[in-house]
């Protein structure tokens, strides 16, 4: 009976101990770090959807936001962070991975993502799978799935067709972009969204492309006063998606696993939502800054694709083999 009772006394000593252990690392804190404001940016007010939808099925999960770079860790270096374990979650841009995979430019290529709705409908694709398992082999998963469309902007010179860019000094996010506007005769500056507007203020920049929400978010149209938006057909469209480490993701429960895939897809549904306003609130900003605002035609719109076939889409599919697998699923998709 002695032996019984010890028996039993020391399983519920156990038992105790690994429910002290399990809720010390639900009670953890999640560092999500970002470089944008909070509360302003659809990308932070979208992390903050994914948060509150976690926490109605598990309270004990405990997230902390870093916007504007306050972690102290730069927009790139993220996913050093990311990748060693020091950094739970990000929202990432994609395409500043490039510096470790040239493949990632996979998810900003011109024009292979007109729109938003195609942007979604990867999500059930061979793309994204490919995308996915790309994320995992360096280091960190994709969450959610959040596009931004984008468009150009200068300080004085409306970007119709290729020949228009001749002669500016501008900021594309990735180097297949680079590629093309070198090849029509712009000088290019590579950095992140978060250096933009002080780049356009000293004169480093002319102009740029980024996405809808940052031209508004950042203030950019207090730089530039030329702005090409995104029309029926988008050039320039980039995933920006909350990630997480893969050492801190393998950790979670397939429970937790769950709970997280839900939120993402309500903040999915939130982001999509916000970033088909973000192109009228774009328009919006300019006009009421004194800019001019424009939309491509879809003559101007073909030149910039011809151009593309011509650089950027051969250039990245001679990366890899993956590459050119993650090229040909979007031109399927289309």
């Amino acid at each position: 009976m002695k032996l019984r009772f010890q028996h039993i006394f020391g399983a519920a000593l156990t038992a105790c101990a690994l429910g002290l252990s399990s809720a010390s690392a639900l009670a953890q804190e999640i560092k999500i770090s970002h470089q944008w404001k909070a509360n302003s940016d659809a990308r932070d007010k979208a992390a903050r959807v994914f948060i509150q939808e976690v926490n109605k099925k598990d309270p004990n999960i405990k997230f902390r936001i870093y916007p504007s770079q306050s972690l102290g860790i730069k927009p790139v270096a993220q996913l050093d962070a990311l990748q060693n374990g020091t950094l739970e979650m990000a929202i990432f841009p994609m395409s500043y991975a490039v510096g470790k995979a040239k493949e990632f430019s996979g998810v900003i290529l011109p024009g292979t993502i007109p729109n938003l709705d195609m942007a979604m409908r990867l999500k059930t694709s061979s793309y994204y799978k490919r995308i996915q398992e790309l994320s995992e082999k360096n280091g960190f998963r994709i969450i959610t799935w959040w596009w931004t469309p984008g468009g150009f902007a200068t300080k004085e010179k409306m970007i119709t067709t290729p020949a228009s860019v001749a002669g500016q000094k501008m900021r594309a996010a990735d180097p297949t972009f680079e590629s093309m506007l070198k090849a029509a005769g712009a000088s290019v500056s590579a950095m992140a969204s978060s250096e933009f507007y002080p780049a356009l203020q000293s004169g480093v920049l002319t102009g740029g492309l980024t996405s809808a929400e940052t031209f508004v978010s950042m203030r950019l149209y207090e730089q530039t006063k030329m702005a090409t938006v995104p029309g029926d057909k988008t050039l320039w469209m980039l995933l920006q998606p909350l990630v997480m480490s893969k050492q801190h993701y393998d950790k979670l429960t397939p429970a937790q696993k769950a709970i997280f895939e839900e939120a993402a897809a309500k903040s999915d549904e939130y982001f999509l939502a916000e970033q088909r306003r973000a192109v009228d609130d774009m328009v919006q900003a300019y006009k009421k800054a004194g800019g001019q605002v424009h939309t491509l035609t879809s003559a101007e719109y073909d030149q910039w694709i011809e151009l593309a076939k011509k650089t950027a889409y051969p250039e990245y599919a001679a990366i890899s083999p993956a590459a050119k697998a993650i090229l040909d699923d979007l031109m399927k998709a289309k």
